[in-house]
């Protein structure tokens, strides 16, 4: 599985811009770039170990969606997840133009080594499409800093996709995906409102590895259905980085805190359960 080093590798360029001061930003909380190059990652794995999905990929069964939003049949409750796969709906599309999968590569600068760039070539044509029935579901979010603060806020967000996911198409694979952030210290964007080469940042402190383990224990106790009918994710992963913010590459981690080969939160173990899932779920569709 190379998504977690893909999203190190490519959020490691400073690339989201602070028009008001001028400072360019490897993450920044209000920029949803980590999350879209995340779903583009998992995605690229995904579609290289799931043989049912490249199937229907191939044969135009399935598209993606970005941004879609699901309605909670019963509560009303709406919510726009990262990404779905789903098959091609019929409304027409109005003014946005649609796009691909190797499009969206290159709009993101997901970064590639030369091996990853060959399977991706290799790989069918996967297109956006208007959605019509949601097959996979997959919201990705970040926790970077202020860790107790954003315990929280991560487990609400989290747990009001999977209940939203759940509550348009029960059928449908309900993902989740967290980046934690181990660093010592991380200089955050909205903490330093002004230029950062005119003035020295501002570093938010971080108690490691007690922050880090405090989100894995709060991501740990979001509800997990082994069945449809039941409530929680179907699958959810976890992954640990160290990034400071300050144009120093970004690094995933593996040690401890970071979840271990066979963890329930492992990104490996993510990825296979969403491929067995929708192999099994809809293996003619």
């Amino acid at each position: 599985m190379d998504g977690p080093n893909i999203v190190a590798r490519t959020l490691s360029d400073l690339m989201v811009p602070d028009k008001k001061y001028g400072n360019r930003w490897q993450y920044n909380p209000r920029s949803d770039r980590h999350s879209k190059i995340a779903c583009w990652a998992i995605l690229f794995d995904l579609m290289r170990n799931c043989r049912t999905l490249a199937e229907h990929v191939e044969a135009k069964r399935v598209g993606f969606g970005i941004n879609h939003e699901m309605r909670d049949f019963k509560t009303g409750r709406k919510k726009d997840l990262d990404l779905v796969i789903c098959t091609p709906g019929t409304a027409k599309s109005s003014t946005k133009k649609l796009t691909t999968f190797r499009k969206l590569g290159d709009k993101y600068d997901i970064k590639l080594t030369d091996e990853e760039r060959m399977e991706l070539d290799a790989l069918p044509g996967f297109e956006e499409t208007p959605v019509g029935e949601v097959h996979l579901a997959l919201e990705a979010k970040a926790c970077m800093t202020a860790h107790s603060k954003a315990r929280p806020r991560l487990y609400d967000e989290l747990s009001s996709s999977h209940l939203t996911i759940h509550g348009s198409s029960n059928f449908a694979i309900a993902a989740g995906f967290v980046m934690v952030n181990v660093s010592e210290q991380f200089i955050s964007p909205t903490s330093n409102p002004f230029s950062v080469a005119e003035r020295t940042p501002e570093y938010n402190a971080h108690k490691q590895p007690r922050d880090t383990e405090g989100v894995i224990e709060k991501v740990s106790e979001i509800q997990r259905r082994s069945d449809t009918g039941e409530t929680g994710f179907d699958a959810i992963g976890l992954v640990v980085v160290s990034c400071v913010n300050d144009g120093t590459p970004i690094e995933v981690v593996t040690v401890p805190p970071a979840p271990k080969p066979g963890d329930l939160l492992h990104y490996d173990a993510m990825i296979r359960k969403i491929a067995n899932l929708y192999q099994s779920r809809f293996p003619h569709r």
